[in-house]
């Protein structure tokens, strides 16, 4: 039996006195819970965590690290359920047929407010890590042919028609993470990859050489450790795969067991000034 998707966040704010937590009313049910709603077909599930909490609270959210996963039966279906922390960007709260009520509680408030205890669980686990993170986004550029094939110099290859189609995929997830920098190895697929991106939040993409396939892969991880702005980077598979391991090598985290990633496809790693809270692999 096919597997129900949906996605959510654990929503907060900063308050007078630490942080406060998004609690929402489900008239439908009259229960209390987190934001969250089903997958829609073809849509990664990043975005759909951004775009439920949207149509469901009117504030949007700036993903953090990832949270465990829910898992149970709707009707004798398998449902998953993907939650990040999530810091709220300002908006007020509106209304609406799903949702007609949000408080902004305490965290003991909200786990005694919540309805159900997996509910709870899940802010337990949110409070256990750091509600604040910066993201690191290391990308894969897209879908760019045979270099064996194209009549030109590499670094002038674009990407082809499946390319530009994951380079717009890619933009709604990549931008759930609140990036400010977008950086781009010098060659003509990965700015490509990134374009989509910058049209959808008027960023510039900059190119440098440190991520630019050829060069010395050690100078590389020390040009993402350097970053200090939440970026996105585009590099090159035979580049992050070693990039990613020398990070987490670098600030003292496991390393995954496959640091590769498939074209179109991305690494969140999520920083703290005592290293990485979260690291999550997507694919387009």
């Amino acid at each position: 039996m096919d597997e129900i998707r949906a996605a959510g966040v654990v929503l907060w704010r900063d308050g007078p006195d630490g942080a406060e937590i998004a609690v929402v009313h489900r008239p439908r049910y009259d229960d209390w819970s987190f934001p969250k709603g089903k997958v829609e077909p073809g849509e990664h599930v990043v975005t759909t965590a951004v775009r439920e909490t949207i149509e469901e609270t009117g504030v949007v959210p700036v993903l953090g690290r990832r949270l465990p996963t829910q898992r149970y039966t709707v009707s004798g279906r398998p449902k998953r359920v993907d939650y990040w922390a999530a810091e709220a960007d300002g908006s007020s709260f509106v209304p609406n047929d799903e949702v007609d009520a949000l408080d902004w509680l305490p965290p003991g408030e909200a786990a005694r407010r919540l309805s159900y205890p997996v509910d709870a669980d899940l802010l337990g686990a949110f409070l256990d890590g750091p509600r604040r993170t910066r993201p690191l986004l290391i990308v894969r550029h897209g879908s760019a042919g045979d270099k064996r094939t194209f009549p030109g110099p590499d670094d002038l290859r674009p990407l082809d028609d499946l390319g530009r189609d994951e380079a717009v995929a890619l933009a709604g997830p990549l931008a759930a993470f609140g990036p400010s920098r977008l950086i781009s190895s010098a060659t003509a697929r990965c700015v490509e990859t990134l374009l989509p991106l910058a049209r959808a939040t008027g960023m510039p993409v900059v190119t440098a050489a440190a991520v630019t396939v050829g060069a010395d892969v050690d100078a590389g991880t020390a040009f993402l450790l350097a970053l200090a702005e939440p970026a996105a980077v585009c590099t090159h598979g035979e580049s992050l795969t070693k990039m990613v391991d020398g990070l987490c090598r670098a600030l003292g985290a496991d390393v995954p067991d496959d640091t590769s990633l498939p074209k179109g496809g991305f690494w969140a790693v999520h920083l703290t000034p005592d290293g990485v809270a979260g690291l999550e692999r997507h694919s387009i």
